[in-house]
């Protein structure tokens, strides 16, 4: 037992990556887009470590109660929601409002200088 796996590194991956990784994506951008509070990102991606715990222990034979692997598994979705999350914001923000905003990376934007709010 790893202190970030189970037995499989292989398993890690595609259990945490591909599957629940696209499911914490899609969850991010979705409550980016119905303009969603922030914190709900955290409150479902502990409710969404909850069934990779447990795909982890069906399907490649892991632990199913580690609270260390739970963090774990939940900290990694987190950080792919916020990033979706962030990214759909700062799209909706610059597409929305693009006489107040304009994106200054992918995951932010800033007033820009002719906004009547400056």
């Amino acid at each position: 037992m790893g202190i970030i796996y189970d037995n499989s590194l292989t398993a890690f991956i595609v259990i945490n990556f591909v599957l629940a990784g696209a499911a914490a994506w899609l969850t991010g951008r979705a409550l980016a887009r119905s303009w969603s509070p922030v914190w709900l990102v955290f409150f479902y991606m502990l409710l969404l470590a909850l069934p990779v715990r447990f795909f982890h222990w069906s399907l490649a034979e892991g632990t199913l109660l580690s609270l260390q692997l739970y963090i774990v598994d939940t900290l990694l979705l987190i950080a792919i929601a916020f990033l979706s999350y962030r990214i759909a914001r700062t799209t909706q923000m610059v597409t929305q409002y693009p006489w107040l905003y304009r994106r200054t990376s992918i995951v932010s934007w800033e007033t820009t200088s002719s906004s009547p709010a400056s």
